[in-house]
């Protein structure tokens, strides 16, 4: 039988050395910022390597949800509503102190690792599998790890 948690363990332990990235949370203006015009900001909250649809922390493991790069705030039109909110989420990244164009993963949930059985893991009899697209495509835990890793090790993931 799979053990999920042994299989994070061994990723974390390859994964010293490559560069993880930051998960945001937003944060509303609190206090005299409120007064002030500040609005809600997208804070620095954990760090995680990114493995695809999984983020894994030190001591967590999440699901992925969205990508920004952080950008200032800058007055433009947009031809599409779209753009305009992925403009504001962009500054509240900023705001909240993220780098210019640094990468900032928000709306991230959670993996209960121990059940397997939430965000993308499922258990597939004895097997821990990841769902590893919207279509439902499953693959084996410890060969999508290793897979990953190998690329975040490259470089490529």
């Amino acid at each position: 039988m799979d053990d999920p948690a042994a299989l994070f363990d061994d990723a974390r332990a390859r994964l010293v050395g490559v560069p993880r990235v930051r998960l945001g949370a937003v944060r509303e203006a609190r206090g005299i910022l409120r007064l002030f015009g500040g609005g809600p900001a997208i804070a620095p909250v954990a760090e995680a390597w990114h493995l695809g649809v999984l983020l894994v922390g030190d001591d967590a493991v999440w699901a992925t949800g969205d990508v920004l790069r952080a950008a200032a705030e800058v007055r433009r039109g947009f031809t599409a509503e779209a753009q305009r909110i992925r403009a504001a989420r962009a500054a509240m990244a900023f705001r909240g102190g993220f780098a210019e164009g640094e990468t900032c993963h928000v709306g991230w949930d959670p993996v209960d690792v121990a059940a397997a059985a939430s965000g993308p893991l499922v258990r597939q009899g004895d097997r821990a599998m990841v769902r590893w697209s919207p279509a439902g495509f499953l693959a084996p835990l410890d060969e999508y790890l290793e897979e990953r890793i190998r690329l975040a090790r490259d470089g490529a993931g």
